[in-house]
């Protein structure tokens, strides 16, 4: 298999020879790199004769693996055993499990989001809840690969989760059933003349299955829609090629994301091919701070070529490419290779997206004192390297009484999710009049 660059959830690909370290090669390392060498070997030795208890080989390199990596980045790790097996079931979206997406913060395990129509978004879990307890089990000190273990298991499973909530007195309890989690990429619908697409992540063939949906979109409304809102909320992110692919599905040319090594000359840039499949009609693209990775390489695209209006939320600013290499039989190396830019060069690594149009979801009641993870957030994160600051689209700061509503006004008019809600009003204010008579029923 080929060697494949690419943004969580991961595939597997290639295949790494291990080179062994020789006294030759050592000779010919610099000074300072031997010195280092010698230092883990001293540790390693004094350990290894030591320690209170016997401890095996194995389990100190592995030891010594992990920590290196964890030096790192969030992104770069070492699978090995179950923890390779648990790997390959996220790579194929497939699994018995609750459908979260979690990081570790001060040892403890907080929600970065929930995958829709899955049991935890379905129990009500939201961004920025702590996950106490599992069964009863304390959740404090594990890994990430431990903590996402104990979550997964067999579909049809019961499980009792804990969970802490900012702006919340007291923890609450909930219950679930595990289920096997088959993401559906790309969901569609037409509201109000609007084609609406919904993509839940970028797996391996959802380019295709957006495509799909703007052809049924255009069939739907006898060619006329008002326009097209593309909902990105909650997106983990996905396939590198996929993100690519969407974004051209909307542009007509240009440069669509470059992808930028530690070299200099290391350079990839992804260009669209002619035809936009939206036939220039307006489209607004809904982001939130989940929005991660590949989302947000379709955002940057769509947004510096000003092909989209940008509605909602900061992104949640993945802006790494992770390469991942089979190292074993039952073992991969997952290891940040590169970052990626937009169309202007804008670097989204610990940025993320900006919003044209900043806009709250006030149909959430706990929206004020809910926390928002991002990748800034996380421990170890990559900083940006990007010399552009400054936005192509100026944000719309214009105050807007609607955003003064409470959630009981909102829940009052059947209002389930403000920023969806805005979206179209928007869309049908940029559509204009005569599109919007020209997308209307005929009475016959």
């Amino acid at each position: 298999m080929n060697m494949t660059k690419l943004l969580p959830p991961l595939a597997l690909v290639g295949a790494l020879s291990l080179v062994p370290v020789t006294a030759s090669s050592l000779a010919a390392a610099d000074t300072t790199n031997y010195q280092e060498l010698e230092k883990f070997m001293s540790v390693y030795e004094r350990v290894k004769a030591n320690y209170v208890d016997k401890v095996d080989d194995h389990t100190l390199i592995k030891g010594a693996i992990d920590g290196m990596l964890s030096a790192l980045d969030p992104h770069s790790s070492y699978a090995e055993a179950s923890d390779f097996d648990q790997l390959k079931t996220t790579t194929d979206g497939n699994y018995g499990g609750l459908g979260l997406s979690v990081s570790i913060e001060d040892g403890a395990v907080k929600v970065i989001a929930p995958t829709e129509d899955t049991p935890a978004w379905r129990a009500g879990v939201k961004a920025g809840d702590y996950i106490t307890h599992i069964n009863g089990e304390l959740m404090y000190g594990l890994s990430l690969d431990e903590a996402v273990e104990k979550m997964r298991g067999a579909p049809g499973t019961p499980i009792k989760v804990t969970i802490v909530r900012p702006g919340r007195d007291k923890p609450l309890e909930l219950s679930m059933v595990r289920e096997r989690i088959e993401v559906h990429n790309v969901k569609w619908e037409i509201k109000e003349g609007i084609g609406y697409l919904n993509i839940n992540t970028f797996g391996g063939n959802v380019a295709d299955q957006t495509k799909a949906a703007l052809v049924a979109i255009d069939k739907a409304t006898g060619g006329h829609p008002l326009g097209y809102i593309v909902d990105l909320r909650s997106n983990p992110g996905g396939l590198l090629d996929q993100a690519v692919e969407i974004s051209d599905a909307f542009l007509e040319s240009g440069e669509i994301v470059s992808q930028r090594g530690r070299d200099k000359d290391d350079i990839e840039r992804y260009y669209a091919r002619p035809g936009d499949m939206a036939h220039g009609l307006p489209v607004i693209v809904l982001v939130d701070a989940g929005t991660a990775s590949a989302s947000e390489i379709v955002a940057g695209a769509l947004q510096d070529h000003r092909r989209a209006l940008i509605m909602g939320e900061k992104s949640f600013g993945k802006g790494s490419v992770q390469t991942v290499v089979q190292t074993g039989p039952e073992a991969a190396l997952r290891l940040t290779t590169a970052r990626y830019y937009t169309p202007s060069g804008r670097s989204v690594q610990a940025g993320g997206i900006e919003p044209d149009i900043n806009v709250p979801q006030l149909s959430d009641e706990d929206y004020k004192d809910r926390p928002r993870i991002r990748e800034a957030d996380l421990r170890r994160h990559l900083l940006a390297q990007s010399k552009v600051e400054d936005k192509l689209l100026e944000a719309d700061d214009t105050p807007d009484p609607r955003f003064l509503m409470t959630y009981a006004e909102l829940e009052k008019k059947g209002v389930k999710d403000f920023q969806l809600d805005y979206a179209i009003k928007t869309l049908k204010r940029l559509a204009g009049p005569t599109s919007i008579a020209m997308a209307a029923p005929k009475k016959s």
